[in-house]
């Protein structure tokens, strides 16, 4: 069925996304949407996410990292969508590079 795919996605999210519990936001959503990855702060002041699992529900995080938390104001959302590796077993917040 379309959207049942698996893909992994890379998002960089920028604007006022470090300090409004952003990251805690995104694991919220990624564990409700049943994916998998890891989020991270960037030194820039960026916010990184790794995220897998099925295409529609990709789509959904996108999404929801497009509106963030209600103290975040998003500016913009790079990604790249890749191929499915199966690396994770769940979604986690890694330390900031």
């Amino acid at each position: 069925m379309p959207g049942e795919e698996n893909l992994r996605l890379h998002a960089t999210v920028s604007g006022r996304v470090q300090g409004v519990s952003f990251r805690y936001f995104v694991v919220d959503q990624a564990m409700n949407l049943d994916l998998t990855g890891w989020t991270r702060n960037l030194w820039n002041g960026s916010v990184e996410v790794i995220a897998e699992g099925q295409r529609e529900k990709l789509e959904n995080l996108l999404q929801a990292l497009r509106e963030g938390p209600p103290m975040a104001r998003v500016e913009n959302v790079d990604i790249t969508w890749l191929p499915y590796e199966d690396e994770f077993k769940d979604f986690s917040v890694k330390p900031t590079v």
